[in-house]
């Protein structure tokens, strides 16, 4: 499976995007091939959705992602000895490289 992705944004802070590419290069692209707005406009003229049922979609995604935002930004800092828990999935591996995560951390702050 091949995917082609195209950024709106630079790089990083440092880099608007902008100094290789046009803005109106960007704009053509978002307007042409934003895949949410495209599938919008498939929801639509297949009567999949309503206009009101995707508006309320994306009420529900913006308070869901400004919750998770606020949690991200307000919960204290876990304690120095719970950073290596619940990283992995399955059995741990027998060697993660150049780490131990079960050993115990020290912080040099």
């Amino acid at each position: 499976m091949e995917l082609q992705t195209y950024r709106y944004h630079g790089h990083s802070m440092s880099d608007p995007g902008v100094s290789y590419r046009t803005r109106e290069e960007i704009q053509e692209v978002r307007s042409k091939s934003d895949p949410i707005s495209l599938l919008k406009e498939r929801l639509l003229s297949n009567n999949m959705a309503s206009v009101e049922e995707l508006k309320e979609i994306d009420i529900q995604i913006r308070k869901e992602v400004e919750e998770a935002a606020q949690f991200a930004t307000s919960d204290p800092e876990p304690p120095l000895e719970e950073l290596c828990n619940h990283i992995f999935s399955n059995d741990p591996p027998l060697e993660v490289r150049g780490t131990n995560p079960w050993s115990k951390l020290k912080s040099i702050s």
